[in-house]
């Protein structure tokens, strides 16, 4: 073997020797939607929230930030934000299907902000999907267009450049119960 041969080959070696223990570091976390609510919720001006925060009674402005910059995974549903077409550049990551447009919004520690890494592909709203990436409480305020006009909804957590993956079904969705006047039709006749 030539020395010249020998110095790649050891060069080679020396690099790959160092990025194993990088990525060792940055170890995903499998996160459920619990997670993202403080074990106590503690006061709002812990989590770096402005001050007139911590005057207003709790609706689930106060976020976790044990997890700040963790790299998270997290399955829910996704609600299109900024699209063109079939592929989705941003879109918020809720615990329950119908949420926000359809059914009651979410607190803002239970509404993720998630911008692809690439625009994600997707078929319907509220397609199930898993995210992984570096999680960031991050109060956003987004502007989602529905049938009946535009809501505005505010999200406590970010996730960029996300890697998202399409999934079958979400760990621990959250079932509401629902008081439509249209429940009549899911009945059956006996």
């Amino acid at each position: 073997m030539s020395i010249r041969l020998k110095s790649m080959a050891n060069l080679a070696a020396a690099l790959l020797m160092a990025v194993v223990p990088a990525n060792a570091a940055a170890e995903t976390t499998h996160i459920f939607w619990k997670d993202l609510r403080p074990a106590a919720q503690a006061p709002a001006e812990s989590a770096g929230l402005p001050m007139i925060a911590a005057k207003m009674p709790d609706h689930g402005e106060t976020l976790s930030v044990n997890l700040q910059d963790k790299t998270v995974q997290l399955a829910g549903y996704a609600l299109p934000v900024d699209r063109d077409g079939d592929l989705v550049y941003q879109f918020l990551l809720v615990p329950w299907t119908g949420a926000c447009s359809h059914m009651p919004t979410p607190p803002p520690n239970q509404i993720v902000l998630v911008t692809p890494a690439q625009p994600y592909r997707m078929s319907e709203a509220y397609q199930p999907v898993s995210v992984t990436g570096a999680l960031k409480p991050d109060m956003e305020k987004s502007q989602l267009f529905i049938l009946d006009g535009v809501s505005i909804i505010q999200s406590g957590y970010t996730v960029r450049k996300a890697n998202v993956v399409s999934v079958d079904n979400v760990p621990d969705t959250v079932t509401l119960p629902v008081n439509s006047p249209w429940t009549f039709l899911n009945k059956k006749k006996n």
